[in-house]
């Protein structure tokens, strides 16, 4: 039986797998008004995260389905491993100026890899302050991208 609490099933989930992956871990989940974030820490966490982000990526989603299982008051539910998505971020957010740099320097679109939902909003909230760029995805899933491109100023 699932708590009522979506924090406390974000909880459970994440117990759960952690003890069915076998793994030496501890969870922790902290809430505030925007995020329920679930973090993962312990030995061999790897398998948690899976090949480019992919089974960490499902396991978010699985959380964020479960935790709001027939409520309409919905928040964003991220969960981490290791402090793969700090990392992960701190690349996206390299990976974003490179490309932005690239852009203007350039006049032209620049296209950035593949890469999914979570990591594309990454690039796009990244790059939203700065007015000589603007960013959109392009493509269909799994191969849709983030593109930046210049804007022309007069």
């Amino acid at each position: 039986m699932l708590p009522d609490d979506p924090a406390e099933r974000v909880r459970a989930v994440l117990e759960r797998i952690v003890s069915e992956f076998g793994l030496d871990a501890d969870v922790t989940v902290d809430e505030d008004d925007d995020e329920i974030r679930g973090d993962v820490d312990g030995e061999d966490v790897g398998l948690l995260i899976g090949r480019h982000g992919q089974t960490i990526d499902a396991v978010q989603l699985l959380c964020y389905q479960i935790a709001f299982r027939g409520l309409s008051d919905r928040k964003r539910v991220t969960v981490d491993a290791a402090g793969y998505r700090v990392r992960q971020g701190e690349s996206l957010r390299r990976q974003a100026d490179i490309g932005a740099e690239d852009a203007i320097r350039d006049g032209r679109a620049i296209e950035l890899e593949p890469m999914g939902s979570n990591e594309r909003r990454v690039v796009h909230e990244h790059l939203r302050d700065r007015p000589e760029v603007e960013t959109y995805s392009e493509g269909d899933e799994p191969h849709r991208r983030v593109v930046i491109a210049p804007l022309l100023t007069d």
